[in-house]
């Protein structure tokens, strides 16, 4: 499951900003979050999680979802499960 979110800077000088949250199983059974974060063409941040259970790792997807939308990011593709983007 994957969402890519994206806002737009104040400016039309400034490189738009980002955050790619994507939730893969690993082939252990277990589940990993990666959030990436960065300037468009710039440096990015990579930061990982790991889950033991499917549940706790879909709602900290969630929650890392919900916390990058109220800071005003759009959702510009999503891809996996139906309500991956709350709509």
């Amino acid at each position: 499951m994957r969402i890519y979110m994206q806002t737009m800077p104040a400016t039309g000088a400034e490189a738009p900003r980002y955050v790619q949250i994507t939730l893969e199983q690993d082939l252990l059974g277990g589940w990993t979050l990666y959030r990436e974060s960065g300037t468009q063409g710039g440096k990015a941040t990579l930061k990982r999680d790991v889950y033991l259970e499917r549940d706790a790792a879909l709602a900290a997807f969630e929650k890392a979802r919900d916390a990058q939308i109220k800071k005003g990011f759009k959702v510009m593709f999503s891809q996996g499960q139906e309500s991956a983007h709350g709509r």
